[in-house]
């Protein structure tokens, strides 16, 4: 092992440690684990930023009681183990969902501390199904943070269940080739994803762009 890396890794097992946080250990566990090398592009401030504004969201216009959670792009597992490690939420289960192949594994590792609760799909969320929301249970949750990858956004928006809880991100990173699907501003995103029930709906400006985010039923 190189001295950086055992550095880091000293660094990680301590704050662990501190911090009584499972979700330190898993990261650390992951990152020695996989050779990943987009994996810190999925902890870097920005994305753990965003994450954290859902987060907060969630647990306060959203009640912070959920049944199922369906995490769409969910990448490596980031946001579901940040959900499930926040204890202002009350979550029954996490499913995360990826096109990418690469992503499940490294996910479950991701959200190792979790067990049962948490587990990897390897999908195309235009294919995913959506069953309807179940009346009289904690309300299931849809989450897309990455609707500006989506290049026909209106034609997954119209799989979604009416009365569906969902929330939803965006941003204004038109410089991103792989961002073909951004919005200008929050109102421009709330046309774009119209909801008859909104329970949140706000900006957060960032270094080199503006995230959105909305909250509420379809």
């Amino acid at each position: 092992m190189h001295d950086a890396e055992e550095r880091y890794r000293d660094i990680l097992e301590g704050l662990a440690v501190y911090f009584a946080s499972p979700f330190v250990a898993d990261v650390l566990a992951t990152a020695s684990r996989f050779a990943e090398p987009d994996l810190g592009g999925a902890l870097n401030r920005n994305q753990i930023t965003s994450k954290l504004w859902l987060a907060d969201a969630l647990a306060g216009a959203g009640g912070g009681r959920f049944g199922t959670v369906t995490v769409l792009g969910g990448w490596f597992g980031v946001l579901a183990a940040i959900l499930l490690a926040d204890r202002r939420l009350a979550i029954d289960s996490v499913v995360s969902v990826d096109i990418d192949p690469r992503c499940a594994a490294v996910a479950r590792s991701m959200n190792a501390s979790h067990g049962q609760r948490f587990s990897a799909v390897t999908a195309d969320m235009l294919d995913y199904p959506y069953p309807d929301p179940r009346p009289g249970t904690a309300p299931d949750l849809v989450v897309n943070t990455a609707c500006e990858h989506l290049p026909d956004f209106a034609s997954w928006y119209g799989r979604i269940p009416r009365g569906q809880l969902l929330a939803l991100q965006s941003n204004d990173y038109f410089a991103v080739a792989e961002h073909v699907n951004c919005v200008p501003d929050l109102e421009a995103f709330r046309r774009q994803a119209p909801l008859a029930e909104t329970l949140f709906a706000g900006s957060r400006r960032h270094k080199k762009y503006t995230r959105f985010m909305l909250l509420g039923r379809k």
